[in-house]
């Protein structure tokens, strides 16, 4: 026959550029700061945390988005990309590489300033506001233009619970404010862009 001679191929696909490339540079920081540098250099207190420091600073910018990258030990940077690589594509394929970028540069960077302004002392690294920023956007994904999704209200409404119960638990290294940003960001970028126009990048 044919058809006999044809051989099944699997093909990788680099389907969510934007997302895998965040993904993958965040397990690149933590390989080199838990392998690499050890406890000779401290790349994560260096680039990949933000804090209060000189604007004059250029590295303060670099912080101010690359604290997004940057993971405290394997069980935070897991349970972070968990959600990230799950919700991330659906995003990335509805609104475009350019535009969810867009989306994490302004949340990482208004984070970090928040972060700086009101917490001056807190060392603040991790993906978690973005991933907050995607669990609400993700509830606009079928939504039309003037309309609110019930399933928005009810993430929001458990959210703000959830965030609310851990502010008030003792010895909690999580930042509560870089969930509530994020969060905040994927509701207001869901409001802006969910009339399903955007054109993929």
């Amino acid at each position: 026959m044919a058809g006999s001679n044809k051989r099944f191929v699997i093909r990788f696909s680099y389907n969510a550029p934007v997302v895998l490339t965040f993904a993958l540079l965040s397990l690149l920081v933590l390989l080199l700061d838990d392998y690499v540098f050890g406890k000779s250099f401290d790349l994560r207190l260096w680039l990949f945390s933000t804090y209060r420091h000189s604007l004059l600073d250029p590295l303060t910018y670099v912080r101010a988005f690359g604290h997004v990258l940057g993971h405290a030990n394997w069980n935070h940077y897991i349970n972070n990309m968990l959600l990230f690589l799950l919700v991330g594509p659906m995003l990335e394929e509805k609104y475009g590489s350019k535009m969810l970028l867009c989306m994490i540069a302004v949340t990482a960077f208004v984070t970090a300033m928040i972060n700086a302004i009101f917490f001056p002392h807190i060392h603040l690294l991790g993906a978690s506001g973005i991933v907050f920023m995607f669990v609400l956007l993700s509830s606009f994904a079928a939504a039309k233009k003037g309309e609110i999704p019930i399933t928005f209200i009810i993430i929001l409404i458990l959210y703000l619970f959830q965030e609310i119960l851990k502010a008030f638990q003792i010895n909690d290294d999580i930042s509560q404010m870089a969930h509530i940003v994020g969060g905040l960001a994927g509701s207001i970028f869901g409001f802006l862009f969910c009339n399903g126009k955007l054109k993929k990048s």
